[in-house]
């Protein structure tokens, strides 16, 4: 597909003036030259057209906005002032996998004072003897070069910042509603408490239920020895009345009888 249809697609009716990134990696160039971009695209922050071919960068359009430009696997040879006069912002820039070969094509993008990171990994150029410190020397604004810092650390991934960051607020707002350290723990003792009393009034409490226990129980022992008692003497009278009600019965023939002899 050619550079200006992929624009046409990319675009799918929104305003140039609205879009902030624009990706036409792998399209066809117009005889290695930009084609289809123009200075209506004022908002775009980053732009990649890595693999179309470009040989030269004279018709890109002003894009002040500009903060990032993959330019990777084309036939770039030179001409790279016209990014500090086009995108005086830019703050990364891969140049990676073009026709790059000495300091002096490089020496133009001393004018791009907002360049942090710089890419020219599989040019001719990396083959220079000293060709880091070199280009370090060269272009001081810079930190990092085909990834790497001058102390060989690798540079940061912005994706990778951005989750951090996210978590970071994540872990904030599960602190602000877990609430102060503490709070909740001296809640839970207060609650584990059950009573004011102290150790001893409970000893002390526990033992008066206890004897208070027993003297119910002595008392329903001696209501039960009471009843029983009273169940015997009233049996045994019971007995004696029916013995003597017998001895009576038994006499009173005998006495009929001799009461017949006076």
């Amino acid at each position: 597909m050619e550079m200006k249809k992929r624009i046409n697609l990319e675009l799918r009716n929104r305003a140039p003036e609205k879009v902030t990134e624009l990706v036409l990696d792998n399209c066809r160039s117009s005889n290695g030259e930009i084609e289809g971009l123009n200075d209506s695209f004022k908002e775009l922050e980053f732009l990649s057209m890595a693999n179309v071919e470009l040989t030269s960068l004279a018709k890109l359009p002003t894009l002040s906005k500009l903060r990032k430009l993959e330019l990777s696997d084309n036939i770039i040879s030179g001409g790279l002032e016209v990014l500090a006069e086009r995108c005086p912002n830019l703050t990364y820039l891969n140049l990676s996998g073009n026709k790059i070969k000495d300091l002096g094509t490089v020496e133009a993008l001393q004018n791009l004072k907002n360049l942090k990171s710089l890419d020219l990994f599989n040019c001719e150029i990396t083959n220079l003897e000293d060709y880091r410190d070199s280009i370090f020397e060269l272009l001081q604004q810079i930190t990092y070069l085909d990834g790497f810092d001058q102390e060989d650390n690798e540079a940061p991934d912005s994706e990778d910042d951005d989750d951090e960051e996210g978590d970071e607020d994540d872990d904030d707002e599960d602190e602000d509603e877990a609430g102060p350290p503490g709070e909740y723990e001296e809640e839970d003792d207060e609650d584990d408490g059950g009573s004011d009393l102290g150790e001893g009034e409970e000893e002390e409490e526990v033992g008066l239920s206890y004897l208070m226990k027993e003297e119910i129980q002595d008392e329903d022992d001696d209501d039960d020895y009471v009843e029983e008692g009273g169940d015997e003497e009233e049996e045994e009278g019971t007995e004696h009345a029916e013995g003597i009600r017998g001895e009576k019965r038994k006499r009173d023939p005998e006495d009929e009888g001799e009461e017949e002899d006076d």
